[in-house]
């Protein structure tokens, strides 16, 4: 199953966000398998059961249909996932396949899970159980992948159509699950209680905020989303944005928001890669796009975004990163995400960002917050509500498979930000002449509340 296949398996028509409405959850058919796995099968389940029996942190408990049922891990534990074989295929996609064939044996649904986020977290707590599996299977598919990986390079070409065969998917899909703000990144949550909209605007404030916008300044902003940042700028706190874009449904989309907002005369949006971006402005900001700039490529994006900033200019990545001991593992091998969701996207790690910004900028790093819990909660509330809008998002022409690779995609995400295996920041920088007031003004907090 390749990633074309179930990223443009689309009838051609397109609904409308608002008859998108429609909840259903996903379902889980009766077998249509027998269980009776043939030679190689029975190799690949005594594999895979071998696996599992080394999980210590964790339960899980897996069940045949029309078969036995095994119980892996340690059998006091809370956490703890329900998982049904529907296929015996199942086995041998996990055994030969590692972590991807898992992924695509999910989006085949020869098995599904009680809890779907438990299990990723689980993984995640026995990370060197699935490591092993995977290295297992290295020789295997590792020298495919690697060489299908360089294909998606994010040059200027490849930047466009990376881009493209994620985030032109439809921002009907997109507003199936996201907020009505439109921001496809972690939110900010006072509480958990926080309604997602509020959280993903409070995001936006506080970013702002720790920008210091003024309204005489030229924000600059790589990675347009579909407007939310540009015009909350524009509109609440005056200044004159430029914002770019490599997708043309996000380019589109922010076009009509900022005519109908009436700010034709505030923000501008391109559509042009990062590199041919000319001019220097106040402040910029760049919300959880560095992750489709790819390791090659950090040099120049630092370097870049360093010469767009006048000598007091203020940065402002949001930025998903990887633990620094995992990044030169994670550079060099290809996992779900990359092959099925994000074509050419690579997390950085706060060390690889840091000695960016140092070995070829004149920037200092002069804040940093972790928000990761806050992205664990945003896609809780992301899958919950594209869990409820599958039938919309059938009916719209996306298959089956694209609907629980995506149900995968989601979970796969929050269980790795829950156990922290993946993070969030969002990091502040500074060129030499930049002087900021001190923090709690800019918040403005009493002295007292300090």
């Amino acid at each position: 199953m390749r990633p074309t296949d179930l990223l443009h398996s689309r009838t051609g028509t397109q609904s409308s966000s608002a008859a998108m409405t429609e909840e259903r959850p996903l379902t889980e058919p009766a077998s249509t398998t027998s269980f009776r796995p043939g030679p190689i099968t029975r190799v690949a389940r005594r594999l895979v059961h071998r696996t599992l029996s080394r999980i210590q942190r964790g339960r899980v408990t897996v069940e045949e249909t029309g078969g036995g049922q095994h119980t892996f891990g340690d059998p006091d534990s809370a956490l703890h996932t329900h998982l049904t074989i529907h296929d015996p295929a199942m086995y041998r996609a996990v055994a030969f396949g590692g972590s991807i064939g898992s992924a695509e044996a999910y989006m085949d649904r020869h098995w599904s899970c009680s809890d779907l986020v438990a299990l990723v977290r689980i993984m995640v707590l026995n990370m060197d159980v699935l490591a092993a599996m995977d290295l297992r299977n290295a020789a295997l598919r590792g020298l495919i992948e690697r060489i299908s990986n360089l294909t998606r390079r994010n040059s200027r070409h490849g930047s466009r159509r990376n881009i493209s065969a994620h985030y032109d998917l439809s921002n009907e899909f997109f507003a199936t699950f996201l907020d009505p703000t439109m921001m496809y990144s972690s939110a900010v949550f006072r509480d958990q209680a926080q309604p997602l909209e509020d959280a993903a605007l409070a995001k936006l404030h506080h970013i702002a905020t720790r920008l210091d916008l003024q309204p005489d300044d030229q924000l600059l902003e790589i990675g347009t989303g579909w407007g939310g940042m540009a015009l909350l700028a524009a509109q609440q706190y005056g200044c004159r944005v430029t914002t770019t874009t490599l997708s043309r449904e996000q380019y589109r989309h922010t076009l009509q928001r900022v005519r109908e907002a009436g700010l034709e005369d505030r923000i501008t949006v391109l559509m042009l890669d990062y590199r041919d971006l000319r001019g220097q402005y106040d402040k910029l900001v760049s919300i959880e796009m560095i992750e489709a700039v790819g390791h090659q490529y950090y040099r120049d994006y630092f370097r870049k975004c360093a010469s767009l900033l006048k000598p007091d200019g203020l940065m402002l990545i949001q930025a998903i990163t990887i633990s620094d001991q995992r990044y030169d593992r994670a550079r060099r091998k290809v996992d779900f995400i990359q092959r099925y969701i994000f074509p050419g996207g690579c997390l950085p790690s706060n060390s690889v960002i840091a000695s960016h910004v140092a070995k070829h900028t004149d920037m200092q790093i002069v804040g940093l917050e972790d928000i990761t819990h806050d992205y664990a909660l945003t896609l809780a509330h992301w899958r919950q509500r594209f869990l409820r809008q599958s039938r919309a998002v059938a009916d719209a022409g996306f298959s089956d498979a694209f609907i629980r690779m995506w149900d995968y995609y989601l979970a796969y995400c929050q269980g790795g930000f829950m156990e922290r295996v993946i993070h969030t920041a969002q990091i502040l920088m500074a060129r030499p002449e930049a002087r900021l007031a001190p923090l709690h003004a800019r918040l403005n907090i009493p002295d007292q509340d300090r």
